[in-house]
This record gives structure tokens, C-alpha cells and sequence, in this order.
């Protein structure tokens, strides 16, 4: 009986030690995500008054903790590229390797990009993941969403938080030039998770 017990509470500390792990990271994304939005909708720093004036807000998908994947990571380097953009502006990009993924019964993989014109040893292990699924344009951006993350050297997994997946700058202003996702990196199915299309103020216009 006391053996069943002590399982008992083994099992009721793990629980609750994953729930409140899982509470303290959606805390600690939401508090990321309103500093953004404060920054973005109350100050110069990013956009102009005008451009501000148009938006009422932003929007996300609902945290879900199951688009927290760990990744394999298979190095495999491209010849560096120049990567189209919203404008003119073609910054220079290698493909480092591949990271393959699985979401339910869904495997799918995506490149991941370096940029080359990124100096210092703090981007020795950055790397950028751009990609684009069906839920462009209508929910999220048409151009795509945006990964930052960070290779562990030596390690062949790497994680990866849809969760954190982020609006490139030109959906907020054309002012900004925003690398536009290549088609490796097209899904054919929905990713519901990170950042959505900012809900706009109506127009007065009629």
C-alpha cells in the first residue's frame, strides 16, 4: 500500500511539474509577444505614425505545445545564392542543411539558410528557416513566416517552436525589404501556430 501510494505521488509532482512548465513558457511567449506589440504599435521604432494608424492589432494562433519539434538536423551545403526580396534588395544566402520534422502523422522537412552577410561570432550558429503553408495569404502572411534558431555544434537535433514563428517587417511596412520564402520551403498543409496576419483598423471610406 505504500509502495502504491509513493507511485501515486511520484506521478501527481511530475504532473504538476509539467504543468507548470508548460505555464511558464506560454507566460513567457505571451510576455514576449506584447512586448513586440507595445514596441510595434507605440513607438517610432520600427514604423511611422501613418503606418501605425492602420493597424488595430496583432494576431496569433493559439499557443500549442505540439509544435514544439525536435528536428534532425542534415548538414548539407548549397552554393551561396542571392535570395529575392520585397524589393529590389537581393541579400546573399547559402543553404546549410536540411531539418526534418514530424507533427502528428505529418513528416515533412525545410531548409535551413545562413546569411552570408551576417559577420561575428555571435551567427556562427544562426540560422534562418523561412517557410510558407496553406494558410498564406488568407490567415498569414502571403510571403511567408519566419524561424530564427540556433544549431548546438556537433548536435544533429535541433528544436524547433512553431509557436515563435514571426511576421517578416514588410507586412508592417513596405519601407522594410523582407526575404521572400523560397519554394523548397512551401507546405502543402496548415501550420496553426505563431503569428497570423495583424488585424487591421476598417476604413473609414465608404
Amino acid at each position: 500500500m505504500k509502495l502504491i501510494c509513493s507511485n501515486i505521488l511520484i506521478v501527481l509532482v511530475l504532473c504538476s511539474f509539467i504543468a507548470n512548465s508548460q505555464n511558464s513558457y506560454i507566460d513567457s511567449l505571451q510576455r514576449e509577444r506584447q512586448e513586440f506589440e507595445d514596441t510595434l504599435l507605440t513607438t517610432d521604432y520600427l514604423i511611422n505614425k501613418m503606418e501605425r494608424a492602420g493597424i488595430k492589432a496583432l494576431s496569433y494562433f493559439p499557443v500549442d505545445t505540439s509544435w514544439v519539434i525536435d528536428g534532425h538536423l542534415i548538414k548539407d551545403k548549397g552554393k551561396a545564392f542571392e535570395m529575392p526580396t520585397s524589393t529590389e534588395r537581393k541579400p546573399k544566402y547559402r543553404r546549410y542543411g536540411w531539418i526534418c520534422l514530424q507533427h502528428d502523422d505529418q513528416t515533412f522537412r525545410l531548409a535551413a539558410y545562413q546569411n552570408l552577410e551576417l559577420k561575428g561570432k555571435e551567427y556562427r550558429n544562426y540560422l534562418f528557416v523561412p517557410f510558407k503553408d496553406v494558410n498564406a495569404p488568407a490567415s498569414t502572411y502571403g510571403g511567408g513566416r519566419y524561424l530564427e534558431l540556433h544549431r548546438e555544434r556537433g548536435s544533429k537535433t535541433i528544436t524547433v517552436d512553431f509557436n515563435a514563428a514571426f511576421n517578416p517587417y514588410c507586412v508592417y511596412s513596405h519601407r522594410f525589404s523582407c526575404p521572400i520564402t523560397p519554394e523548397v520551403n512551401h507546405l502543402n498543409f496548415p501550420i496553426e501556430a505563431g503569428e497570423k496576419n495583424p488585424v487591421l483598423k476598417k476604413s473609414d471610406n465608404r
